[in-house]
């Protein structure tokens, strides 16, 4: 992948460099609700996390979840990139953001940078997206991306929204 430039977005893998990033993202109060407790406690979990997600994904399916790099700072601000779950028909995207980096459109640009490299360079010719029951700002982001919400699924026992693009 070569990264995805926006405006005031780069998209780039996640490498061993970012742990201490993951390691702050993956342990936010809105990760942990919205997503789930990942177990990530220090550095070095987080190093592990990236290596069985984020490098084990581009490995094994060409695509991932992508660092969100701030073009004015240089600095990490989230995450956001496709994941492919045994579970689900297509791939579907993800997305978070550090707190002090939410409200400022980063979702929406980043998303929609995404699902461009989906459509043109992966050739999905589907995305789909899932949600926490709760989780009303992603549900609103997807809308907004153009996706609509599909149905209520059940995602290793967890009651989940399924929006569906494509």
């Amino acid at each position: 992948m070569i990264p995805i430039v926006t405006q005031r977005l780069t998209l780039r893998e996640v490498t061993h460099d970012d742990a201490a990033f993951i390691l702050k993202l993956l342990n936010t109060p809105k990760f942990i609700k919205y997503i789930g407790d990942r177990g990530v406690r220090s550095i070095e979990d987080a190093v592990r996390y990236i290596d069985e997600r984020y490098l084990a994904s581009y490995r094994d399916n060409g695509y991932g979840l992508y660092g969100v790099v701030e073009n004015a700072s240089g600095v990490l601000v989230g995450a956001c990139g496709f994941v492919r779950r045994d579970a689900l028909p297509a791939p579907d995207i993800g997305f978070s953001f550090l707190p002090e980096f939410e409200r400022k459109g980063y979702g929406f640009e980043s998303a929609t940078a995404v699902m461009k490299y989906g459509r043109e360079v992966l050739g999905f010719d589907e995305v789909l997206a899932i949600t926490s029951l709760d989780n009303d700002a992603s549900a609103k982001l997807l809308t907004k991306l153009g996706f609509t919400f599909d149905k209520i699924i059940d995602l290793n026992g967890e009651p989940l929204k399924l929006f569906v693009n494509g």
